[in-house]
């Protein structure tokens, strides 16, 4: 067992320059996961390579998945500054790399090395905060991180598209390094110097069994509606995702410094934190990557425009993340907050569902401003008590649990959600003519439709959408029963990285 990592807090003004450098970090790793979904058209054409694009996307998400667990445990062992620094470093290595690529697998191998920074850099940072701040401040700095983040998933896209109209694709790439080496800069010299643990063998088989779980679950959702639900690598990935999931359970309690402690994953708060945190991006992703679609296909507008539509869901968004980590200073208020994220999320993926192809602007505004309401409050909450429910010495762990647990959720929601629209969509367009080039599964040749068929498509496409958010609703409501068993802990120590939980917080999960 390691001893407790511990870490000089730094001064306010310290703490400041330290959180901002993280919050830059944060930033530029979330971008990435967006920032090129506007630029691929571009991208394949350039490079040659239109039957392997979705591998750009795929690639980062896939990697940054599999070795968040990794990064958490290494921060735990090695202190978490390093290998900051570190997962940093790799991030601008491979942006660059990126940026000069000159056909798709020099992109999609770079992609692969800058997932695995841009994994390391958000858990990391996550976790940092638990060194830096008192466990009372905690959920009102994570509140800025969640902002930080679900800004990125709208701004990225039109980042993107600038980028690839006005100046050249590669700057998505590009840009991270400017950005990045003041981050770098700053955090070298505000984050804490950190003691490092007692000295331990690295889990290597326990991180592997993780590493090919995650890339199961990633190539499952992400490819699962184009390689076809029933094909023999889908079927095959989910029995071999499977039985890794059985084999890490024992491999992990012989461990001497197991990646993922057994005893945590004993603990209701965790767990259940940890599903909340899943079915909560799995709705967000399905509301953030979708609803820009319906904006640009239903309503016509552009891709810039359909981002000025979204921001009432950010602003409902910056605001409730902000709110909801002043009021988790309260350990009382944590599952109140959580039931209320949960419960709003809900109404408004609700109300998403009646929308339609005539829905007036004024109206989406407000079903924007609430889902944003709802998706702001939950995740940094999330993030928080499980942060407040374990020992300092495995902040890392915990932090790369719940991150883990929602990055997961994200490839999920996006995943089905694109199935349930393209299958709906395809259903409602089937029998309208081809000849002039539409083709019912692909929503974006309504156009090609003569005018007298194209408002049948476009209320097609609008009612696949609102269904598929119907669809997604239910999820959110497991989330609220799990919110009802949470028992957040009572903190007995309330100096930064001390975090010492009551002995409630240890409970086993209940017996299915």
């Amino acid at each position: 067992m390691s001893k407790a990592y511990n870490s000089p807090s730094p001064r306010a003004g310290g703490v400041a320059a330290a959180m901002s450098a993280l919050i830059l970090a944060v930033l530029l790793a979330a971008l990435d996961q967006t920032i090129v979904s506007t630029a691929l058209p571009r991208i394949a054409q350039d490079l040659r390579g239109f039957d392997d694009i979705a591998w750009v996307s795929a690639a980062y998400l896939l990697s940054s998945t599999a070795v968040t667990p990794l990064w958490g445990k290494l921060g735990d062992m090695f202190g978490r500054k390093r290998l900051y620094l570190v997962s940093t470093s790799i991030f601008l290595i491979a942006s660059v790399a990126c940026g000069l690529a000159q056909n798709l697998p020099e992109l999609i191998g770079a992609r692969v090395l800058q997932g695995m920074g841009g994994g390391g850099m958000i858990v990391l940072t996550f976790a940092l905060v638990g060194d830096i701040v008192a466990p009372s401040e905690r959920g009102r700095y994570q509140g800025m991180f969640g902002s930080v983040y679900g800004v990125a998933s709208i701004v990225g896209p039109l980042l993107g598209g600038v980028f690839t109209d006005q100046l050249s694709w590669r700057w998505a790439f590009l840009i991270n390094l400017p950005v990045g080496l003041v981050a770098l800069a700053v955090a070298a010299r505000a984050l804490p110097a950190a003691t490092r643990g007692a000295g331990a063998r690295i889990d290597y088989l326990g991180a592997t069994i993780l590493a090919a779980i995650a890339t199961g679950l990633v190539l499952i959702t992400s490819f699962g509606e184009r390689w076809g639900w029933g094909s023999p690598a889908i079927v095959g990935l989910i029995v071999a995702t499977a039985l890794l999931a059985v084999l890490l359970v024992p491999v992990e309690r012989r461990a001497a410094a197991p990646v993922l402690p057994p005893a945590m994953l004993g603990s209701r708060t965790v767990v259940f934190s940890s599903l909340i945190g899943f079915f909560a991006n799995a709705a967000m992703f399905a509301v953030l990557v979708y609803l820009p679609t319906y904006l640009q296909i239903v309503h016509g507008v552009s891709a810039t425009l359909s981002g000025i539509h979204m921001l009432p869901l950010v602003a409902g968004l910056v605001v409730s993340q902000s709110l909801a980590g002043r009021w988790a200073a309260h350990v009382d208020r944590l599952r109140v907050i959580l039931l209320g994220g949960l419960l709003a999320n809900l109404a408004g993926l609700l109300l998403l569902g009646s929308i339609g192809a005539a829905t007036d602007t004024l109206v989406l505004s407000a079903y924007f401003l609430i889902t944003g309401v709802g998706i702001g409050m939950v995740p940094m909450v999330v993030l928080t008590t499980v942060q407040n429910s374990v020992p300092a010495a495995d902040l890392g762990a915990a932090s790369a649990v719940v991150t883990f647990a929602r990055s997961i959720g994200a490839a999920f929601g996006v995943a089905v959600f694109g199935t349930l629209l393209n299958t709906g969509f395809a259903d409602r367009t089937r029998g309208l003519p081809t000849a002039g080039g539409f083709d019912s599964t692909r929503p974006d040749t309504i156009s090609h439709l003569p005018a007298a068929l194209r408002d049948t498509a476009l209320d097609a496409f609008a009612h696949a959408t609102a269904t598929g958010y119907l669809w997604i609703a239910p999820t959110l409501a497991v989330g609220v029963l799990l919110a009802l068993f949470l028992k957040p802990a009572r903190k007995t120590d309330d100096k930064a990285g001390g975090t010492t939980p009551a002995p409630a917080t240890k409970e086993p999960v209940p017996a299915a």
